[in-house]
């Protein structure tokens, strides 16, 4: 029907306008654009995108914090340091804390304003399944996280490379970046779903903020009180008694290298940043990071635990926007 139309009157009394709503007739998307689509706007609103300067503080101040040792190791190779910033562990304290902030107020944006605002019910109206909806939204914000981990390495790299001379210098440069990336990824994926999972227990964002910080503070801090009273200092000296050759040598005592007990190892389970930490040393990493001893043959139980309790997270967001639909 034109919106010029007007009118047809019953009994002179009774007035029907046409007010020009037309049907659409383009081409309609499926799941994939729809999940595409998702994922791209809520990727954005991981970084205030598309919202109003408040909403971008947070994500602009925690990247910017994050770069800040990538700017200083440049500044100090240029005065002819070598490189004061590893790639794989990349300042621990503030990485563990600046992602805490992040993940714990930027998650909630993504998930708890639409359980509570109860438009859920709209994005179901569309041709997508229920696994749709978390599904982009846990890919938008392991690109967020990924985009926080992995920014300041290439900043880190850039500035390596642009105070080294020749091929082998860089490519050494480049060899100790890809293992930084991979930790990076690993950060990504398992704080996503951490953090989406537990902001998505309530619609209300000051509680999920809560949740969300309270979980990684709280177990970060239990693993660090249980890996002190278990450390090194508490295990006593150790040392190795060898007598010299010949008749009347005396015998020398010469100490050996700390072996970590299993109490120790097993102190590192109850944080996701000490598992990063004994997962990222199982694969060859440098020096520990975060007061995790190298967990040697048992960082496979590491890389077990991060691998569950992933899962169970991604799980339990899937069946909390199961129950939504239902609801």
């Amino acid at each position: 029907m034109s919106a010029d139309t007007s009118a047809t009157s019953t009994g002179g009394a009774s007035v029907i306008h046409d007010l020009g709503y037309r049907r659409y007739d383009g081409p309609r998307l499926g799941r994939v654009q729809i999940i595409r689509a998702l994922a791209w706007h809520s990727f954005r609103a991981a970084f205030g995108l598309g919202r109003g300067a408040k909403a971008k503080v947070v994500p602009l101040v925690a990247l910017v914090a994050l770069c800040l040792p990538a700017v200083v190791n440049a500044f100090a190779m240029s005065k002819g340091n070598p490189r004061v910033v590893d790639y794989d562990t990349y300042t621990p304290a503030l990485r563990d804390l600046v992602m805490t902030v992040f993940v714990a107020v930027q998650a909630p944006e993504l998930v708890s304003r639409d359980l509570r605002s109860r438009v859920l019910p709209l994005y179901f109206a569309r041709p997508i399944k229920t696994i749709d909806y978390p599904l982009a939204k846990y890919l938008a914000f392991s690109g967020a996280c990924l985009v926080m981990m992995e920014v300041p390495l290439l900043l880190l790299y850039a500035g390596s490379i642009a105070n080294v001379h020749g091929g082998s210098a860089v490519w050494g440069q480049t060899r100790a970046l890809i293992p930084g990336l991979l930790v990076g990824l690993m950060w990504a994926v398992v704080l996503a779903a951490i953090s989406l999972f537990l902001a998505s227990t309530t619609g209300r964002r000051a509680f999920a903020t809560g949740a969300v910080a309270i979980a990684l503070l709280l177990t970060f801090t239990l693993a660090e009180i249980l890996l002190q009273v278990e450390g090194p200092q508490n295990q006593g000296p150790q040392a190795v008694a060898v007598k010299g050759s010949g008749p009347g040598a005396p015998t020398y005592v010469h100490p050996v290298l700390y072996v970590p007990s299993l109490a120790e190892k097993v102190s590192g389970l109850f944080s996701p940043f000490t598992l990063f930490d004994g997962v990222r040393m199982w694969l060859g990493g440098t020096d520990p990071a975060d007061g995790v001893p190298n967990p040697g043959g048992f960082g496979a139980v590491y890389a077990l635990v991060l691998v569950v309790i992933t899962a169970l997270c991604l799980y339990g967001l899937a069946a909390r926007y199961r129950k939504a639909r239902l609801s």
